[in-house]
């Protein structure tokens, strides 16, 4: 018996409904095994004495971590699972500090849908926002996904 996708079809999506994570809190783990992982070993991110100095007045988590933690959490969703066909564009505007220690969630809204001309498949752009425990926006995306058709 083969894989049997449970993500939702491009058809399945609703316009209006906005599709909600679970929260998940940035951790010091996260951190360093971020920036061990990319090399990126800003002392903003991994010196606290350095970054009490800063403009944040401490430590916080590199921008573009919190832009993957939204990848992984959009996963969990289940709403992608084997129907998606290609992530194409991704702009990111941070509009906030990630800290350490913060609890976060996505919020993903339908801002267009629409089908390809290649059977099968369709396009959709997404709002897609991280959002702090105090409804802060710590980033905000456009997610351009193309996703599979039921027909």
């Amino acid at each position: 018996m083969g894989y049997e996708a449970r993500g939702l079809y491009i058809e399945d999506f609703e316009d209006d409904k906005i599709y909600t994570s679970q929260a998940r809190t940035i951790t010091e783990t996260d951190v360093m095994n971020f920036a061990g992982l990319t090399g990126d070993f800003n002392p903003l991110h991994t010196d606290e004495e350095f970054a009490k100095e800063g403009p944040f007045k401490a430590r916080v988590a590199h921008s573009m971590l919190g832009g993957a933690i939204m990848t992984g959490m959009s996963n969990q969703l289940g709403i992608f699972e084997g129907t998606t066909i290609a992530f194409l564009e991704l702009t990111q505007k941070y509009v906030a500090p990630l800290f350490i220690g913060a609890t976060v969630h996505l919020e993903l809204k339908i801002k267009e849908k629409r089908m390809s001309s290649k059977p099968g498949r369709g396009i959709i752009t997404f709002f897609a926002n991280l959002i702090d425990s105090e409804g802060k926006h710590i980033t905000e995306a456009e997610w351009v996904i193309m996703m599979q058709a039921r027909s």
